[in-house]
């Protein structure tokens, strides 16, 4: 009998740890095991870009507590040893010292005076100390920092009301302001105006001696030791690709991570975009804007995987019907692709997480974000099957279905088709809904500023939304009835105005910008359609529940919402953006805060979930890889560890 799979190892704080499998690795040729393993390698090798990304203290903070952890000589099974490793996991799961969600910072639950006893107890030759430095010294770095809940206190303000740049802790910026950025990039030469390359991407922008620079990260620039070992394992990979515009794409990668030049980036991408025969294929890169306020700077990070053949099927009917969905979305025809080019899609599963994308992960991704290339030569799409199976698998006996759900009718329908209805969200989401839509002349992907974020992902989800409830999914054989779409309508009001309010302390505001999208949409719906009783708001026993009554007038609103986001962004329409999602997004309900705080706590659910990366071993025999072994790790911290002891290329502070 083969042993179960575990897929929940721990849980911690507000966060539980799983495993995913990775079905089919076995199946794969040689030559792609080998190529994962490269490419596996490579992933790793940019931990330490994320981490000093998201602030300038993380890795020395990391270090130190990692110091601790591997040889403190004093009692390791009090409390505030205990609390002490709690927030180490904290911070290798938020790859820094803020919340990866809520972007606050992570306050730990001991002492100040115990931090000193823990570093006064454990090896100095372990510790980070720069020339001349002692216990002393470090401490008083790092004691602010860590404990002074009102310095570095949140890695992105979003508040229009602040500085968005001096207020903000991560690592993009130092010593600037927001509009002295703002001036900087208007200013700066975008290159060709129909195919403007995305200047600020790979850079951090700091004041030197009264004037502004650039420094960029690339081999010779900011982040050069970990990026030469990044492009190390991508030149062993381009031994072994598997296609020929796969090492044509991987060539133009290396080149851009050697020169830092944007416009070799985007000849990677569209190379990239282009390549449908590698059956194994990686994201990397500087890609994601989400941590910069001004949705400028990208955060590093790389996915490895390979096709879901079987799943793919669904994705492959979805992408080859992308001009029908385009021509029958219900914006204003302006903001209509006439021909919708290059449109990929496919199921994959994931074989290696790096740099944003570990331990948190996305279950879908579509790049690239350059919207003349999506619109030149098309975008390629993934739903990550894996992932999305092993949460599944970790959510079934976990009690917020039936605690969240009015009805019994309700919670029958999520189970019999919630998985297929979320799986076919993403694909939607991913494949069509990100990359529908274009810009009109003059409009750059900066318009709508720290909105950018937000409204980008409800465009995307309101399209999927319009869609997942249209005939058209039976006709082409996507789904076996409505009823898919309707438990996607109900899971998807019951998160945005219910159960992702666990995620927020009480008194905060939404700031993650997905979050911020859901609830957006969710708000905006419920609003609009009151009068005709759209969806319901009940109280029963005490508790708050949201029952949808007319799914069909539902689905028309979620088509006027994606008509007035897709003018906002076609136009950057700035300003009724911000209303948008000031008016929408941001505030709590303060009651229903609370109510759902307290329902959640009683199911003792972690909000978060993050994995174990499985592990791959190259076996050898006379000096040649003659297979690779894939093992599954059960012991995060372990990994972590490992991680950090292998891979940390970078100097304390950049």
């Amino acid at each position: 009998m083969t042993e179960q799979f575990i897929y929940q190892t721990e849980q911690f704080s507000d966060i539980k740890i799983l495993r995913y499998q990775v079905p089919g690795f076995e199946d794969l040729s040689l030559q792609q095991k080998e190529l994962i393993y490269y490419l596996s390698e490579a992933a790793h090798c940019g931990r330490d870009i994320l981490f000093d990304q998201n602030n300038k203290y993380n890795l020395r903070i990391r270090r130190t507590l990692e110091a601790i952890l591997l040889s403190y000589d004093g009692d390791r099974a009090c409390d505030d040893f205990k609390n002490f490793e709690v927030y180490l996991k904290r911070i290798w799961f938020s790859n820094g010292i803020h919340h990866h969600y809520s972007m606050d910072k992570i306050m730990p639950e001991f002492s100040e005076e115990y931090f000193g006893e823990l570093i006064a107890n454990s090896n100095y030759e372990l510790m980070p100390l720069n020339a001349s430095e002692d216990e002393v010294s470090l401490i008083a770095d790092l004691s602010g920092v860590i404990f002074d809940s009102e310095e570095q206190s949140k890695r992105v303000v979003l508040d229009p009301k602040m500085d968005l740049i001096v207020n903000s802790a991560n690592n993009y910026y130092e010593g600037v302001s927001q509009k002295e950025v703002e001036d900087f990039y208007q200013k700066l030469d975008k290159g060709d105006v129909d195919r403007p390359i995305s200047t600020g991407l790979n850079s951090k922008l700091v004041k030197e001696n009264g004037v502004l620079v650039e420094k960029t990260w690339k081999i010779g620039g900011m982040y050069s030791e970990a990026i030469e070992e990044i492009v190390y394992w991508l030149e062993k990979a381009l031994s072994v690709t598997d296609s020929e515009l796969q090492h044509q794409a991987l060539t133009k990668l290396i080149d851009f991570y050697t020169t830092g030049d944007l416009k070799t980036f985007d000849d990677y991408s569209i190379l990239w975009v282009k390549d449908l025969d590698a059956h194994v294929d990686v994201m990397s890169g500087f890609i994601e804007v989400y941590g910069d306020a001004l949705a400028i700077k990208a955060s590093w990070e790389s996915v490895v995987n390979f096709e879901d053949v079987e799943g793919t099927k669904r994705t492959k009917i979805i992408s080859d019907n992308a001009q029908w969905f385009e021509d029958n979305s219900p914006v204003d025809s302006r903001f209509k692709k006439e021909v919708v080019k290059g449109v990929s899609a496919k199921v994959v599963t994931v074989a290696m997480l790096g740099g944003d994308c570990h331990p948190a992960t996305p279950i879908g991704i579509n790049l690239p974000n350059a919207e003349w290339i999506r619109k030149e030569h098309g975008s390629k799409s993934v739903t990550i099957d894996n992932i999305t199976d092993a949460y599944h698998q970790a959510s079934l006996k976990g009690g917020l279905l039936e605690e969240f759900s009015y009805s019994k009718e309700e919670i029958a329908r999520s189970e019999a088709f919630g998985h297929l209805g979320g799986n076919l969200h993403t694909d939607l989401h991913e494949c069509l809904g990100h990359g529908s839509g274009q810009l009109l002349p003059g409009v750059g992907m900066d318009a709508l500023k720290n909105y950018h974020s937000t409204l980008e992902e409800a465009r995307a989800d309101l399209f999927a939304l319009y869609y997942i409830m249209d005939e058209k999914l039976i006709e082409i054989g996507l789904i076996p009835s409505l009823e898919v779409g309707k438990a996607e309508y109900d899971g998807y009001i019951r998160n945005g105005l219910l159960t992702q309010l666990t995620r927020i302390e009480l008194g905060k505001e939404i700031e993650e910008s997905h979050m911020r999208n859901r609830q957006l949409i969710a708000k905006w719906v419920f609003e609009k359609g009151a009068d005709d009783k759209v969806i319901e708001r009940i109280e029963k026993d005490g508790k708050d529940y949201f029952v949808i009554r007319d799914y069909n007038k539902l689905r028309t609103l979620f088509g006027e919402l994606l008509e007035e986001v897709q003018r906002i962004k076609s136009e950057g329409d700035f300003e009724a953006g911000k209303l948008l999602v000031e008016n929408y997004a941001v505030k709590v309900d303060e009651r229903i805060h609370k109510q759902v705080k307290e329902r959640f706590e009683k199911l003792h659910l972690a909000a978060y979930a993050g994995f174990i990366n499985p592990e791959y071993k190259p076996v050898y025999h006379e000096g040649i890889i003659v297979d690779v072994e894939i093992i599954y790790p059960m012991d995060f911290s372990q990994q972590m560890l490992q991680y950090s002891s292998k891979y940390s290329f970078l100097p304390h502070i950049n």
